[in-house]
């Protein structure tokens, strides 16, 4: 057994040995991963854990196709990107989802309704963004498995409850607990330092139930107080208030672009993009065109530009020619030549 195993390690092994279902173990495995010191010593235990993790996914992945139970807590990735929702009782996040996406999530004026993960497919003009209905979080409890789906998720969206007066207590709580699984949102803290195996989600505050009385005066508080930290949305999943705005945010917080492509002599393809990351260049582009022509790439041109995916009468880029490393922006529309 290698030297120097942390706590944190220790703890989420005897996690891994106490589970009772392939879910939990493999949430166990992953935040084992995540904290196990990286030196040679633990090479081979890092080897192994990866080995194991890989057989569950497996065996998780083969129970889904055969209606298993447990499957539903592994969510397979559609669409640009897929996002988590997390928050506490009643924070409104199967609303949020059914006013979003196509997703008919139970739907009650009770706490704790929701029980597994629920996916939907939100439309973001020619795209689908996937957004993933959780169970509720506390202070004092998270389901064993929510952080490693938290963890696999591209972004995170923090849903609370503006129709009360502990919206900043519902942040914390989620914080919190995504902090005991080194999963650390919003700006660093100087305690962020001391925990080296942390991943950092980029995440956004939703603050839901604008409709309701005392709302806005809530929001506008939290958002006083998160200044500087996370931004904060307010919407309401019954009055559709706010929602159009959300959808470009949570877009925004994927940190990805459209490119558009055109065939010379033709006119461009404007029905299905390219989803690139923020900062992705035009050999980026080719080789998710084509493996070659990445290899073969000569020059480019480009037209538009972020507010404007066609190239007719856009003064931007009218047709320039641009170098391989030209950084795109969303909305552009590129013509490769070999």
């Amino acid at each position: 057994m290698p030297a120097n195993l942390t706590p944190d390690y220790l703890a989420a092994e005897r996690r891994f040995r106490e589970a009772t279902t392939t879910a939990q173990k493999v949430a166990a495995l992953q935040e084992m991963l995540a904290v196990i010191p990286k030196h040679k010593g633990t090479d081979h235990l890092r080897g192994d854990l990866k080995r194991r993790l890989a057989r569950l996914r497996q065996e998780l992945q083969q129970r889904r196709s055969h209606g298993g139970r447990e499957a539903l807590f592994l969510i397979e990735r559609h669409g640009a990107g897929q996002i988590a929702l997390l928050g506490t009782p009643s924070s409104g996040k199967s609303s949020l989802l059914a006013a979003l996406t196509n997703a008919q999530p139970q739907i009650a004026d009770y706490p704790f309704t929701t029980q597994h993960p629920q996916p939907g497919m939100m439309p973001y003009k020619d795209v689908q963004i996937q957004l993933v209905d959780t169970p509720p979080l506390t202070a004092d409890f998270m389901e064993p498995w929510l952080a490693d789906l938290t963890r696999r998720a591209d972004a995170v969206a923090i849903v609370v409850d503006l129709a009360t007066d502990d919206a900043l207590e519902q942040v914390q709580a989620v914080r919190e607990q995504l902090a005991r699984r080194h999963l650390l949102v919003g700006r660093p803290a100087a305690r962020d330092a001391q925990d080296e195996h942390a991943t950092r989600c980029p995440a956004l505050i939703v603050g839901n139930k604008m409709d309701l009385p005392g709302a806005p005066d809530r929001l506008a508080v939290l958002r006083d107080l998160l200044a500087g930290d996370l931004t904060v949305l307010g919407v309401s999943s019954l009055t559709g208030e706010g929602l159009e705005r959300l959808r470009t945010a949570l877009f925004d917080l994927l940190g990805l672009v459209r490119v558009y492509t055109k065939v010379p002599g033709r006119k461009p393809d404007l029905d299905t993009p390219y989803i690139l990351s923020a900062g992705s260049t035009v050999l980026d582009l080719a080789g998710l065109v084509h493996k070659d022509l990445q290899r073969q790439l000569k020059s480019a041109r480009i037209w538009g530009g972020p507010d404007s995916p066609s190239p007719a009468g856009s003064a931007k880029y009218p047709g320039q020619a641009v170098e391989r490393d030209h950084i795109l922006a969303d909305g552009d529309v590129i013509e490769l030549h070999r």
